[in-house]
Parts: structure tokens; C-alpha cells; sequence
């Protein structure tokens, strides 16, 4: 069995902070000795880098799922708002139904007392919809212009109160399915939660030394690459100055290196570092506060959410999911990223941080860790799905 095959792994994700790095190795580790437990003698266990690869996919799906709780979260709390104002209306038209109702009744009641039959106003009280209404054209052809004035009123106001509560009553059914839609992902994420928790009771000692050094490699190598990435900045930033100095205008083409894209884009213009210096101060002053799945602060967040906060801060409104926010602005290469730019990564788009420059970035990770600056490589290159400009 290949019990020692190297493979991408997302552990880095959890560097910075011992605990919470040593109880994401741990998560997979007693799942994984768990279920090789009661594997035939002489069979293999897996290695430590399968070990980490499993927790970051857990956590990973966790984090899929606050995603998929907060865009359900957002769907809700607007079809709510429209089922209120739906039901404010029918009422208020209900209201005006029955006065319309009343003034008809007012005729029929007069025509009763001068002793007439069947009071022509009273058989359009009598009717059920609308159409009924329509069908007795008999009757409207004996109704002076009052009453039939007071008819038409009735009949606008049925017409409308009767769309008004199809109109609620739909949107109360999709509300019931949005709440659903709440409900499961909610249940996802207190699922891979508890999972961790339960997990994490049966960890070692030895367990948790072993995966805290290969961390401390990853970290390493993470910032390494944050090194490399700040040093090619510097000398595209020298290139661009010397260039202007020149009065032979920027070299945009001589900057952009490796497979993050080839295409140089200009800097942004500096009402874009103004806002960018509001957001990155926020969400420095958020260092240290917990990740909490579907939070937006102030006291905790999730990746989205710190993301949301910063931004609104420098006084730029961004969608609250990480699948929105990715189509939030102007995608740029790693080679350009600009302090104040969205980092997102894996291919699912679930992971969101905010450049501070010189590689590095601040986020909010995952459960079980607090928001902190990190390289945007800790995990890895591949891992990197884009950077958007939001503003």
C-alpha cells in the first residue's frame, strides 16, 4: 500500500497559533487511526501527510457549508421582508375591501326599505369573485351611476386583495423552503463540528508534537513564498518608477511572472489605497477575535464576513458570501495584488482573506481559530483561486 505518497495538503491553513493548529491535525489523525483500527494485521497506516489532508478537507467542508448557511441565511431575511410587506398590504386592501363592501351594503339596505325585491346591489355582495360580478350585466344596466361607481370600487378591490394573498401566499411557501435550505446547512456545519470535538477527545500526545513539526515546515515554506512574492512587487514597483522618471510611461508587460497570469494590471488609483488603508485597518483591529461560522461581528466573524466588515468600513458594500464577493470587482494577478485586494481560494471559492501586502494577508480561517495575518501561500500555490480588486 502506498502508505507514503506525497500529496497537496491544506495544513498550513491552520498556521499561527499552536492550539488551534495542533487540534486541526489531530481531527483527522483519530479519524484516520480510527478507521484503520480494525484493519488487517501488517496493514498499514497512513501517513501524517494523509493524516493533514484529511482534516483540511473537513474543515473545508465545514466551510463550504457556513457558505452555503449564509447565502441562506440572506435568502431568508429578504423573502421574510417580503412576505411582511405582502401581508401589510392584503390587510391594508382587506381594510378597503370592506369599505367598499359597506357603501354597497349602504344601497342594498335603502333599496329594501322602499320595498323592492331582491336589491340589485345586494347580488354583487353576494358574488364570489370578480367574474361573478362581470356576469350579471343585467343587473349593472338598472344601477344608477352611483352605484355602479361603488361596484367598480368593489370589484378593484377585490381583484387586488385577491392577488395580493396568492402573491403571499407564495412567497410564504418559498420562505418555508429557504428556512429548509437554513436548516440543512445549519445542521452541516454542527455536524462536522461535533465530528471535530469528538475526534479531538481521543487525540495523543505524541500525535499532536508530530503534526505540529510538519506544521511549522509549512509555515515556513508559506512564508518563504510571501518573501519572494513581496520581493517581485518591490522590483515591479522600482521598474514602474524608473520608467515614469524616464517619461517612457510605465512597462506594465516586464512585471508579471509564473502561472498567475501574464497580463500586468495598472495600480490602482489612489482613492482605491484610500479605501484599502480603511479596510486593512478594520480588520487589523479584529486580530485575535474568534472565527465563528455565519458570524459578522463585531465580536466574531467568519472568512466572508471579516471580509464584508472591513470593506463596509472604507465605506464599499460587498455581497456577504464568498461566492458573490469573488464577482465583486476586478480580477488581478497574484504578481499585482495591491494591499486592500480579496485573496480566495480552492476551487469551490469557499475561502476569503484581505491583502495587507508583501504576501501576506489577514483572515479569518476556520472554527477553532481566530482572525490573524498569514501568508496568502499557507496552503500552498495551487490553493489560490483568484484576487479581485473590490473597488
Amino acid at each position: 500500500m502506498a502508505s507514503h505518497r506525497k500529496s497537496r495538503t491544506p495544513g498550513t491553513r491552520v498556521a499561527g497559533i499552536r492550539t488551534p493548529a495542533l487540534a486541526t491535525a489531530a481531527l483527522t489523525s483519530v479519524a484516520l487511526l480510527s478507521q484503520t483500527a480494525e484493519a488487517a494485521p501488517g496493514e498499514d497506516r497512513p501517513s501524517l501527510e494523509e493524516v493533514e489532508k484529511k482534516v483540511g478537507d473537513l474543515y473545508r467542508q465545514a466551510e463550504s457549508a457556513t457558505e452555503k448557511y449564509n447565502a441562506a441565511k440572506e435568502k431568508t431575511g429578504k423573502q421574510r421582508k417580503r412576505v411582511d410587506t405582502l401581508l401589510d398590504d392584503v390587510a391594508k386592501r382587506t381594510q378597503k375591501l370592506n369599505e367598499a363592501r359597506s357603501e354597497l351594503g349602504s344601497y342594498a339596505a335603502a333599496q329594501y326599505r322602499t320595498g323592492a325585491g331582491m336589491p340589485d346591489t345586494a347580488t354583487f355582495l353576494l358574488a364570489e369573485t370578480p367574474q361573478d360580478i362581470f356576469d350579471q350585466r343585467q343587473v349593472l344596466d338598472r344601477m344608477t351611476g352611483r352605484q355602479k361607481a361603488a361596484v367598480d370600487d368593489y370589484v378593484t378591490q377585490q381583484t387586488e386583495t385577491m392577488k395580493k394573498r396568492q402573491e403571499a401566499t407564495e412567497s410564504l411557501r418559498t420562505l418555508t423552503e429557504t428556512q429548509g435550505d437554513l436548516k440543512t446547512a445549519k445542521a452541516t456545519v454542527q455536524k462536522k463540528l461535533a465530528d471535530a470535538r469528538e475526534l479531538l477527545s481521543k487525540l495523543t500526545a505524541e500525535e499532536k508534537a508530530r503534526l505540529a513539526a510538519i506544521e511549522k515546515r509549512k509555515q515556513e515554506e508559506a512564508a518563504r513564498k510571501a518573501a519572494e512574492l513581496a520581493r517581485q512587487q518591490a522590483e515591479q514597483e522600482q521598474a514602474r518608477e524608473e520608467a515614469a522618471q524616464q517619461g517612457g510611461g510605465a512597462s506594465e508587460g516586464s512585471g508579471s511572472t509564473g502561472s498567475t497570469g501574464s497580463t500586468e494590471t495598472p495600480p490602482a488609483d489612489s482613492s482605491y489605497g484610500t479605501k484599502a488603508e480603511k479596510a486593512i485597518a478594520f480588520a487589523r483591529a479584529q486580530i485575535g477575535k474568534p472565527y465563528v461560522w455565519g458570524a459578522t461581528g463585531p465580536g466574531s466573524y467568519d472568512c466572508s464576513g471579516l471580509t464584508q466588515a472591513a470593506w463596509k468600513a472604507a465605506g464599499v458594500s460587498l455581497p456577504r458570501t464568498t461566492y458573490d464577493q469573488v464577482n465583486a470587482g476586478t480580477t488581478v494577478p497574484v504578481s499585482q495584488a495591491q494591499p486592500g485586494d480579496l485573496v480566495f481560494f480552492y476551487d469551490d471559492v469557499t475561502h476569503v482573506g484581505i491583502y495587507i501586502g508583501n504576501g501576506m494577508m489577514i483572515h479569518a480561517p476556520k472554527p477553532g481559530t481566530y482572525v490573524r495575518e498569514e501568508s496568502i501561500y499557507y496552503d500552498g500555490d495551487s490553493a489560490i483561486h483568484s484576487i479581485v480588486r473590490p473597488a
